[in-house]
């Protein structure tokens, strides 16, 4: 069991670049590992550190400006290959939600199997939540995920965002693949006696 996932307000990290590929997310070199725990800090490894393991200062996640639970990213976040790990890493450096206005099919079902939520929104909105964080890198979102919707707490504004049914209930009950079959045993095993 996970932690279960139903409303979450937090600040905010942008990363306003479009394109962003599972390797950027990820690089290959540091895909060894098998268990899914040590990824974060090699989140945006290429973009965090120079070629000498130094800190890149400007980097948005080397900026103790911007912290918080909810990555909000450019269009197409997640292309690429479709290694698990970029969502393990996204996972492990502690973000519990990304936002964005398309998502790579396979990346965004690989967030949710790692109780990440994708959550899409219209491009005028996601404008709109960059030039809030940059007039104020406190400002909170409510990710509500009870009712599909992420507000703005700075403009007042929302969206609805659609999420498959099955996986909401697994995120709101901290339930993975294998829990959801555990839980669902004793109507799994009457069906297949009724065969």
């Amino acid at each position: 069991m996970k932690q279960k996932f139903n409303i979450i307000t937090s600040t905010c990290v942008p990363l306003p670049l479009e394109n962003v590929d599972t390797d950027q997310i990820i690089p290959a070199r540091f895909l060894k590992a098998t268990t899914k725990e040590g990824f974060g800090e090699n989140l945006f490894r290429d973009w965090r550190y120079d070629k000498q393991g130094n800190k890149i200062d400007s980097f948005v996640l080397n900026d103790p400006t911007y912290s918080g639970q909810v990555l909000v990213a450019g269009k197409n976040f997640g292309s690429g290959s479709s290694r698990e790990h970029a969502a393990w890493a996204i996972a492990d450096y502690g973000f519990r939600v990304v936002v964005s206005s398309f998502f790579a099919d396979i990346h965004k079902n690989n967030e949710l199997n790692n109780f990440v939520l994708p959550v899409v929104v219209s491009e005028p909105f996601l404008k709109e939540l960059f030039d809030s964080i940059a007039t104020d890198p406190k400002m909170e979102v409510v990710v509500n995920l009870p009712e599909q919707t992420i507000t703005n707490k700075a403009t007042g504004k929302s969206e609805t965002f659609e999420i498959n049914a099955y996986k909401k209930h697994c995120l709101m009950n901290g339930l993975d693949d294998i829990d959801f079959l555990v839980e669902n045993k004793d109507k799994i095993e009457a069906w297949e006696n009724k065969k």
